[in-house]
């Protein structure tokens, strides 16, 4: 009898060793967020935060902003041990669903630990690594590529054309990789594309809304024809806003990004072939946030 008593309380010890070792030991705790100016992504594309361990990036958690600019989660568990070790914050826009667990080239904002918090920016080297505050633009209302001295105020074009010759009119840092600029008209109150580029000096990705004759081999748009639905081309630009935002590659949204460093408001007497100056918009744009731990 004793033998068998003996027994049973090993074997119960045994399966108390036994449960234990089962049990996931690891611990998690809370990472907080706190983000403003940021903007809804549509369903193909979502936000997604990521910490530095160790040098290498590991992800806080996925989640989205509505049209009102709230965030869809703000606090997110992970394993204490790596929220501690946690050197760095990071912000990326992610395909959804998204194939890759990696990082995307596209970085919105990035902020280092001090203690327990981290200030997010664009400005940071590992987000877009610029504010954009010193960025400045002209931009002339003109349409060349109709091959004709008519509809003058249906077109924009960022150069400056002051000296006699026309040179870039547009000052502004090199974007990162996942990142481009885009030029937009404002037209009875509907943001139409005048095509993205990445450099001042060149054409842009597209003149859809362009006449047949060349333009000059700068960033513009002359909305001569195929004008979207709802709105009717020649236009007139004199008294429309004229924008320079950063979007990011790729880009499903047919509205301009949140970044906006660039705006001009061009006065309903504007002399045509002159260059206008747009005001510098960014501390306006851009977005900021707090990570917390």
């Amino acid at each position: 009898m004793t033998n068998n008593i003996f027994k049973l309380i090993v074997l119960g010890f045994a399966m108390i060793m036994v449960s234990c070792g089962d049990e996931d030991t690891t611990t998690s705790d809370q990472l907080n967020l706190s983000l403003t100016g940021l903007e809804d992504l549509g369903s193909d594309y979502a936000y997604e935060g990521w910490i530095m361990v160790d040098g290498s990036p590991k992800t806080t958690g996925v989640f989205s902003i509505d049209a009102d600019g709230n965030a869809s989660q703000t606090s997110f568990e992970v394993s204490a041990e790596d929220l501690e070790k946690a050197t760095a914050f990071i912000l990326t826009i992610e395909p959804s669903p998204d194939p890759d667990p990696a990082p995307s080239a596209v970085h919105v904002l990035a902020g280092d630990f001090s203690a327990d918090n981290a200030s997010l920016t664009v400005s940071h080297e590992a987000a877009i690594g610029t504010d954009f505050i010193d960025a400045t633009g002209k931009y002339i209302i003109a349409t060349p590529t109709d091959g004709m001295d008519n509809n003058e105020d249906s077109g924009v074009w960022f150069l400056d054309n002051s000296s006699g010759s026309p040179v870039a009119g547009l000052n502004i840092p090199t974007l990162p990789e996942g990142w481009a600029y885009e030029g937009w008209a404002v037209i009875d109150g509907t943001p139409v594309t005048t095509g993205t580029f990445t450099s001042a000096s060149g054409s842009d990705s597209a003149s859809t809304f362009s006449g047949s004759a060349g333009g000059p081999s700068y960033p513009g748009e002359d909305f001569i024809q195929n004008a979207p639905a709802g709105l009717t081309f020649p236009t007139n630009l004199q008294g429309a806003t004229i924008v320079v935002s950063v979007e990011p590659v790729p880009d499903n949204s047919p509205a301009p990004f949140a970044l906006k460093p660039l705006v001009g408001m061009t006065a309903a007497n504007a002399e045509l072939h002159t260059p206008l100056d747009m005001a510098n918009n960014a501390l306006s744009t851009n977005p900021t946030g707090t990570a917390s731990k």
